[in-house]
């Protein structure tokens, strides 16, 4: 039997951080995930290899701009085989890292799957077949999430995709309809518009990316009714039926012109869901909710003491950077330290083209929450910096508060949004106002010194903008 003092299970950002963490803390510790190297849904089938796509994405959208400069390129020629092999390059350089990692702190990594015996056992079952007993002081559960299936949607045909298939680049179809207006459904379908595809979006809400700050969110729709062939919005999927030559696609919805069509794929992208249904999850005391969240506490301690969870499979906002920090804290929490995982903001990024990227409270929230704030915008048409690369379709936006003008949110909208808002997230967790970011001198010409001039708007005192604060008598009315 192998006997460890941390057993984690799952690869991914978050579990091999806490892996790593524990080994450099000089614990003993067991990493159990089925690929050869840790890396996760995050780096194999997600995060890393869309980025790799959509840079790509990002240089065919330049060159085409470019004519605008005067400087004209030819159509670009995609040779599908070595933008995969590109993709796969990517993924394979960094899941090598993380091998190399686990070589150089002594982590003891197990390829294959685990079950849980009881509260201090697994029985891991190896790539060969074979089952090896781990006895663990502790655990820490980071099984990830899976694309949702929809039931009705779910029909036997290789035209049908869901994220995983579209980063394998099977084709780039003439047609296209991607389900789902959230951060994947976009993302991906950007990348398809650019390698030639008709891409159409369907979403059932009234807008794209529902839950996001509509200002923010107005920006970058205006920028993917550009690039593809048509937004769908309040409209549903009634049914899909497999054809030789296609999907036959049934829309519902009050404004659809036309109920049925025909395309060449699908890609369905409405969401995750939690990889909970850990094998013998349910010899232990550990909790799983309504939605299939595994039930933690602010240490990430489940309700079996010995066992901790994390990531994508305890709730959302499902992104690798909260997983990996809350990797972290769980870590700590097994040796001894007084710590706990508590935000003050999380920043999110949807890297279309313009990136989107908030953190902390946005106007969104604080409208269900009754709460009163004050936001203050720049525009990227004042910012020198975006009329020079000529990337103007930008905002940039302070959440605060009215009494105190201490940073409660900040939401970005702009090439290279997922850049600038670390910033933000920094400001909000070291309790910042906006006369700090006002008076924190920021380097010109750059997009970051939009942060500073929307406090200055705050002010009344923006040097590109006048936007002049009214006094309280002149805004009575």
């Amino acid at each position: 039997m192998i006997t460890t003092q941390l057993a984690v299970v799952g690869g991914g950002p978050g579990g091999y951080a806490a892996a790593f963490l524990a080994a450099d803390l000089g614990l003993q510790v067991v990493l159990v995930d089925p690929e050869d190297n840790p890396g996760g849904v995050c780096v194999y089938r997600g995060c890393i290899p869309s980025k790799a796509l959509l840079h790509v994405a990002n240089v065919v959208a330049d060159s085409r701009h470019a004519a605008a400069w005067g400087v004209t390129f030819g159509e670009p020629t995609i040779d599908l085989d070595k933008l995969r092999a590109f993709k796969n390059g990517v993924v394979g350089r960094l899941t090598g890292g993380t091998g190399q990692l686990v070589k150089h702190r002594k982590v003891r990594y197990m390829k294959g799957t685990a079950e849980i015996v009881d509260a201090h056992n697994l029985s891991v079952t190896l790539h060969d077949g074979t089952n090896e007993p781990v006895r663990f002081d502790h655990a820490i559960l980071a099984t990830g999430s899976r694309p949702v299936r929809v039931p009705s949607l779910a029909i036997e045909s290789d035209r049908v995709w869901d994220s995983t298939t579209a980063l394998d680049l099977p084709s780039v179809p003439k047609t296209l309809l991607v389900v789902g207006g959230g951060y994947i459904g976009l993302e991906l379908g950007s990348v398809y518009a650019a390698l030639g595809s008709q891409v159409t979006i369907v979403e059932m809400t009234p807008g794209l990316l529902p839950g996001a700050d509509r200002d923010l969110v107005d920006v970058l729709a205006k920028r993917i009714r550009q690039i593809v062939k048509a937004v769908l919005l309040n409209t549903k999927v009634a049914r899909m039926t497999a054809e030789p030559n296609g999907i036959r696609v049934t829309f519902e919805g009050a404004d659809v012109t036309e109920p049925e069509q025909v395309f060449d794929n699908v890609l369905v992208a409405v969401g995750r869901r939690p990889n909970s249904e850990i094998p013998g999850l349910d010899r232990t005391a550990v909790q799983v909710d309504a939605r299939g969240f595994i039930v933690v506490d602010e240490q990430r301690r489940t309700h079996q003491p010995s066992i901790f969870a994390i990531g994508d499979v305890v709730g959302e906002p499902m992104l690798a950077h909260k997983a990996s920090h809350e990797g972290r804290i769980a870590v700590e929490v097994t040796v001894g330290e007084n710590v706990a995982f508590e935000p003050l903001a999380i920043p999110a990024v949807v890297f279309t083209d313009p990136e989107i990227a908030w953190c902390g409270l946005t106007e969104t929230q604080a409208a269900k929450e009754k709460r009163a704030v004050t936001v203050a915008k720049f525009p990227w048409a004042a910012s020198g910096r975006a009329i020079s690369i000529d990337r103007i379709d930008g905002l940039t936006k302070l959440v605060l508060d009215p009494d105190t003008g201490r940073v409660l949110g900040v939401g970005i909208v702009g090439s290279g949004a997922g850049e600038l808002i670390a910033e933000g997230t920094l400001a909000i967790e070291m309790g910042a106002t906006a006369a700090d970011m006002k008076l924190t001198i920021h380097p010109h010409p750059t997009l970051t010194e939009t942060v500073m001039e929307s406090a200055e708007v705050f002010y009344g005192q923006a040097t590109h903008v006048y936007r002049p604060i009214k006094k309280k008598s002149e805004g009575k009315s």
